[in-house]
C-alpha cells in the first residue's frame, strides 16, 4: 500500500511516499481503508519534533512509527475474531491515537479506538475535518464546565480547534466572542459567534471586557494580559501551550482564584458519538480550507506551517 513516512524530524520535504506492507488486523483490531485524513498543527509539530520531548517519547532521530497522521475517515475492510462492536463495511471516523498511521491507504487500530460511525449527511472529507479540533475543544470546554449564559472568548477562532470550539460552546448556550483576522469575520458569524473581534483592529485584552472563559487555541496570547480579561473564578484554557507556559500557569494558578488549564487532551468514544449526533442535527459543521491528495502531503504540511489555515487541511485518498 502507499504510505507517507517521515525519514527524519524537520522540514516537510522529509516526508516520503513509499510502498509498505498492508497491515493485517490482529485478533482485537480493525483494518480501515482510509478515504480521508487531515494535516493539523499537531501533525506539523510531530514532524518537527516540537517540543523536543517528542524525540524522547517517540524516537530520537525519527519516530519509531514513521507513518504519521491520527485522523481517520474510512471504511472497515476487515476485523479480528474478537471484534464485535463493528462489522465489515461500516463507515467510521475518529482517531488512531498514538498508533498514528493515518497518512496511508490503510490503518489497523484496536477495537476500542476512538471511533464512531460516520454520519450519513457528510462526506469522508468533511468527517476528517471533525476529530482533531472537536476532541481537543471538547476536552478543554468540559474542564471549564461550559454552560448556558457564560461569556466565552475564543482566540484563534478560525483554526481547526477554533472553528469547533465556537460551534461546541454555542451548542451549550454560551455567548461567544470570536477573535480572528479580517478575512475570517464572516466565517465566524456563520458558525454562530455572537461577537467577532478582528485582532488586526482591536486587542481584546485592552477593551475592558471580562469573560468567564478565555480559550487560546493557538498559543499566541499573552498569559498575563489574557488573565486580565478573565472574570473572577474564570478559566483560561491553553490548548497549544508550550512546556514553559504549562509550568508557569500551574504555579500561578496556586496563588489566584482564576484557573489556568493546559496539558494533554483525552479522547473518548463517547465524545465522538456526541459529535456524530450534532452533525446529524446540523449543529456541527466541517470547515475545510484546502484538500490535497496523499501524493501532495509535502505541500499540505508546508501550507499548515504558514499558520494561516482556515479550519482544516484535508488529505483525500484517490
Amino acid at each position: 500500500m502507499k504510505a507517507i513516512e517521515l525519514t527524519k524530524y524537520g522540514a516537510p520535504e522529509f516526508l516520503q511516499m513509499n510502498e509498505v506492507e498492508k497491515p493485517s488486523p490482529k485478533d482485537n483490531e480493525i483494518l480501515i481503508k482510509i478515504h480521508a485524513s487531515s494535516v493539523s498543527s499537531g501533525d506539523a509539530r510531530m514532524r518537527r519534533a516540537d517540543p523536543f520531548i517528542i524525540r524522547l517519547i517517540f524516537g530520537f532521530k525519527r519516530p519509531r512509527k514513521p507513518i504519521l497522521g491520527v485522523v481517520v475517515a474510512g471504511e472497515i475492510e476487515a476485523i479480528g475474531e474478537s471484534v464485535s462492536n463493528y462489522k465489515i463495511g461500516d463507515q467510521v471516523f475518529g482517531s488512531s491515537g498514538m498508533n498514528f498511521g493515518a497518512h496511508a491507504e490503510y490503518v489497523s487500530v484496536p477495537k476500542g479506538a476512538v471511533l464512531a460511525l460516520k454520519p450519513g449527511n457528510i462526506s469522508y472529507e468533511e468527517a476528517a475535518a471533525i476529530p482533531f479540533g472537536a476532541t481537543a475543544s471538547m476536552h478543554f470546554l468540559r474542564i471549564a464546565n461550559i454552560q448556558k449564559g457564560q461569556k466565552v472568548l475564543i482566540y484563534g477562532a478560525s483554526g481547526a480547534l477554533g472553528t469547533m470550539a465556537v460551534q461546541l460552546a454555542k451548542n451549550y448556550g454560551a455567548e461567544i466572542t470570536a477573535v480572528c483576522s479580517t478575512a475570517n469575520v464572516e466565517l465566524m458569524k456563520s458558525l454562530g459567534a455572537d461577537h467577532v473581534i478582528d485582532y488586526t483592529q482591536e486587542d481584546f485584552t485592552r477593551n475592558g471586557k471580562k469573560y468567564d472563559v478565555v480559550f487560546d487555541t493557538i498559543g499566541k496570547s499573552s498569559l498575563r494580559k489574557a488573565l486580565k480579561s478573565l472574570s473572577d473564578n474564570g478559566h483560561l484554557l491553553l490548548a497549544s501551550a508550550g512546556i514553559g507556559t504549562m509550568i508557569g500557569g500551574s504555579i500561578r494558578s496556586i496563588f489566584i482564584k482564576k484557573k489556568i488549564v493546559s496539558g494533554v487532551i483525552k479522547e473518548t468514544v463517547k465524545d465522538m458519538n456526541f459529535f456524530k449526533q450534532l452533525i446529524e442535527k446540523g449543529s456541527l459543521k466541517a470547515v475545510i480550507d484546502r484538500t490535497y491528495p496523499l501524493e501532495q502531503i509535502v505541500e499540505a504540511h508546508a501550507y499548515v506551517d504558514k499558520g494561516h489555515k482556515k479550519g482544516n487541511v484535508i488529505i483525500a485518498m484517490n
